[in-house]
C-alpha cells in the first residue's frame, strides 16, 4: 500500500453556480465551475472583464449580498464544508484561513484609520497578541512587501498612498495570518513591474514557507505563465478551458482561449519600428484575430509642443508634533521637463509612488506644484485663476488610476458621462446624450447601460466608463493614469485602438502613465522613465527600448513577465534593495542635475 500518497486539496469547488436576482428572476453569472487547489499549487482564473472571475471568489468568501445572491454546488476547505457555515463560522475563517486580497485597495481600505492600525487589526481579530507585538508583527510585514520608511509611514491614512502602494498595504494585510489559502483578486494591476516581480517571488515563497495554496484571478497573461501551475479560462460565465498553463500557452482548445493569448502584447514586438502599432482585434466566436497595419502618426518635430512642462516641482510637507510643525517634505516630482506635441504620445514609467500620477495632477492644478512653468496651447497655467482654470481643463482631461473613486457613487453611468459636457454648457440635454452614447459603444459598452450605478459593475468595465468621459469636451490633451491597467487583455486592446484611433482622427495628444511596459512600446512615440520624482531617462521609444541606458531603465525591462511558461523564472531577483524615501529633512536642496545626449532626442541622466 502507498504511504506517500497525494496531500488532500486545500479548496474543492464542485459545479458552483451563482446567481443574481433581476427582477422577479435569477441570472446565473457563473455555471457549474468545479475545480481544485492543492498545498503550495498556484491556479489561476483569466477571461474576459465581467466573465465571472471575482464573483467566484465573493462566492468562496460567501460576501456576495445574501438577498440578491444565490450560491448553490459545494466549497470544501479541506475535508469541511464550508458553504453549509453560518456567518459566525465564516468570519472565523476569512482573513485567517483563507485571505483575500481585492482588485481596488482604495475601496477595501478604510480611509478613516491609518494603515498601521487596519492591519494591525487583522492580526489582533484571530490571534492573541499585545499591541505592542502586533506594531512589530505590522512593520515587519510592510517591510517584507516593501514600503519605504515604514515606521514613519504606519499612521499615515490610505490616500496618502500611491495605488500600487495601497495594493502593497492590502497584500501586507492577507498574510498577517499566514493563511492557507490566499485568493488574489488582480492583485498585480496596480503595481509597476519591479514591485510585481517582488510580490510575486512573495507569494512563492510563503508558498514554500507555510504550504499556502493561491487562487490567482487576473487578466495579464505573462502573469498567468510566470505564477501559476494549472489555468482556467472562463468566459461569459462558463469554464471553456481548463489545463496545466504549459499545455494551455503551447496551444488552447477552446477559440477563446487562442485569441487572448495572440492578442497579449510581448516587450520586443516592436523592434525596428518608428511609429505606435494598433493591437490585434478579437474575434471571440471565431478566435481569430485581425492584424491591421495601419500604425499610429508621427507628429512633425517642427510643430510647436500643445504642452510644455519646465522645471516642475512639487512637494508634500510633513507635520509631526503637537503644533504640527513642518519637519520634512516629500519630493514628490522634483524638476521635471518636458513637451508634448499634438499627435504624440508621451508614456511617463517608473515605479509606484516615483511621481508619475503627481506629474500628471500638478500639471491640471490637481495638485498645486511649488514651482516650475506650464503651458498649455500657448497658455501659462501656473497664472491662472479659479474661473480660467476651469476653463482650462476642456482642453485637458484626465483618467484616473481608479475608476470606483473618481465615478460618483450616487450618480447614474450615464449622468457621470454627460456631466462635463452639461456643466461646461456645450449642447442640449438630447445632444449630451447621444454623445454619451456614442462613446460608450466606442469604448465596448452598450448604451442601456446609461441607468445603471457605478457599483454595478466590474473594474475593467468602470475604467472603460471613465475614459469615455474624459473624451466628452473634445480636449486637446488626455493625462491617461493606469489608463488601460484594470483592463483584460482583449478590450486592453480594443481600448488602446481607440486612442490610437482618435490621436490620429482628432490629433490629440497623450500624456499616458503606466506601468505595463509591453503596452507603453505598442502605444508611444517618445517615453520618459520616473525614478524618486525625477526624469532619469527620456527619448524616442524606439531608442529608449532598444537602447536603454540607465541602470533603472534597464531594470524596469528585465522585470517585465514573459508570456511564455517554457522560458519561467523559478524566483525573480530581489536583489535590488530597499527603495529609497522621497522623503527629505527641512532646508534640503537637490543638487542640479546633469543629463547626457546619447542620440538624436535621447537623454540619460548623469549621476552628479
Amino acid at each position: 500500500m502507498d504511504t506517500l500518497a497525494t496531500p488532500p486539496p486545500v479548496l474543492s469547488v464542485r459545479d458552483l453556480t451563482t446567481s443574481f436576482r433581476s427582477g422577479d428572476q435569477w441570472k446565473s453569472v457563473v455555471r457549474n465551475l468545479s475545480f481544485s487547489v492543492a498545498p503550495r499549487e498556484t491556479v489561476a482564473i483569466v477571461g474576459e472583464s465581467g466573465s465571472g472571475k471575482s464573483v467566484t471568489s465573493l462566492s468562496i468568501m460567501r460576501l456576495l449580498p445574501k438577498y440578491v445572491s444565490r450560491i448553490e454546488g459545494q466549497v470544501f476547505l479541506g475535508d469541511r464544508e464550508i458553504t453549509a457555515y453560518g456567518e459566525e463560522e465564516m468570519r472565523k475563517v476569512r482573513g485567517n484561513e483563507i485571505a483575500m486580497i481585492f482588485q481596488e485597495p482604495m475601496t477595501s481600505l478604510n480611509p478613516i484609520f491609518p494603515i498601521g492600525r487596519q492591519i494591525a487589526e487583522a492580526i489582533t481579530c484571530h490571534r492573541s497578541i499585545s499591541g505592542a507585538d502586533a506594531r512589530a508583527e505590522v512593520l515587519r510585514l510592510l517591510d517584507k512587501v516593501r514600503i519605504p520608511n515604514a515606521k514613519g509611514r504606519f499612521d499615515d491614512y490610505p490616500h496618502q498612498f500611491s495605488g500600487g502602494m495601497r495594493q502593497r498595504v492590502m497584500i501586507a494585510m492577507a498574510l498577517a495570518s499566514k493563511p492557507k489559502l490566499l485568493i488574489a483578486d488582480e492583485p498585480t494591476t496596480a503595481l509597476d513591474v519591479t514591485i510585481q516581480g517582488q510580490i510575486l517571488n512573495l507569494i512563492k515563497t510563503l508558498q514554500e514557507e507555510e504550504d499556502m495554496a493561491v487562487l490567482f484571478i487576473t487578466h495579464d497573461m505573462g502573469v498567468v505563465a510566470e505564477v501559476s501551475d494549472r489555468t482556467i479560462v472562463m468566459l461569459r460565465g462558463d469554464a471553456v478551458d481548463a489545463g496545466t498553463t504549459r499545455e494551455l500557452f503551447a496551444g488552447g482548445r477552446h477559440p477563446y482561449t487562442r485569441a487572448l493569448l495572440s492578442a497579449v502584447p510581448r516587450l520586443g514586438s516592436m523592434a525596428g519600428r518608428e511609429r505606435p502599432m494598433r493591437f490585434p482585434v478579437i474575434d471571440i466566436k471565431s478566435g481569430e484575430t485581425s492584424r491591421e497595419a495601419s500604425d499610429g502618426g508621427v507628429p512633425e518635430a517642427s510643430v510647436r509642443p500643445v504642452l510644455e512642462v519646465r522645471n516642475l516641482t512639487t512637494r508634500f510637507a510633513i507635520r509631526s508634533g503637537i503644533l504640527g510643525r513642518k519637519t520634512g517634505a516629500v519630493h514628490a516630482v522634483e524638476d521635471v521637463s518636458f513637451d508634448l506635441r499634438p499627435g504624440e504620445t508621451l508614456s511617463l514609467v517608473g515605479e509606484s509612488g516615483c511621481g508619475k500620477s503627481t506629474t500628471g495632477r500638478s500639471i491640471i492644478r490637481l495638485v498645486e506644484p511649488l514651482s516650475g512653468r506650464i503651458s498649455l496651447d500657448g497658455q501659462d497655467v501656473m497664472g491662472l485663476g479659479r474661473a480660467k482654470l476651469r476653463e482650462m481643463r476642456r482642453n485637458i482631461q484626465m483618467v484616473f488610476q481608479d475608476p470606483f473613486a473618481s465615478l460618483d457613487p450616487r450618480m447614474s453611468v450615464g449622468a457621470a458621462v454627460m456631466e462635463p459636457y452639461i456643466a461646461h454648457r456645450l449642447g442640449s440635454g438630447p445632444q449630451a446624450r447621444d454623445k454619451a452614447v456614442d462613446l460608450l459603444e466606442r469604448v465596448g459598452l452598450k448604451a442601456d447601460i446609461m441607468k445603471r450605478y457605478p457599483h454595478e459593475f466590474s473594474g475593467g468595465q468602470r475604467q472603460r466608463i471613465a475614459i469615455a468621459r474624459s473624451l466628452m469636451l473634445d480636449p486637446k490633451v488626455i493625462v491617461a493614469d493606469e489608463a488601460v491597467s484594470a483592463l483584460d487583455v482583449s478590450i486592453k486592446a480594443q481600448v488602446c485602438n481607440l486612442l490610437l484611433d482618435l490621436q490620429q482622427s482628432l490629433n490629440l495628444a497623450y500624456l499616458f502613465i503606466s506601468h505595463d511596459m509591453a503596452v507603453v512600446e505598442r502605444v508611444s512615440h517618445r517615453v520618459a522613465v520616473m525614478y524618486l520624482g525625477e526624469i532619469v531617462e527620456i527619448g524616442s521609444r524606439r531608442a529608449v527600448f532598444e537602447s536603454p541606458q540607465h541602470p533603472y531603465t534597464r531594470k524596469l525591462m528585465a522585470a517585465v513577465p514573459l508570456p511564455d511558461p517554457s522560458r519561467r523564472r523559478a524566483k525573480l531577483d530581489l536583489s535590488g534593495g530597499e527603495i529609497k524615501s522621497p522623503i527629505r529633512p527641512v532646508g534640503y536642496m537637490p543638487s542640479k542635475r546633469r543629463f547626457r545626449e546619447v542620440s538624436a532626442g535621447h537623454f540619460v541622466h548623469e549621476p552628479a
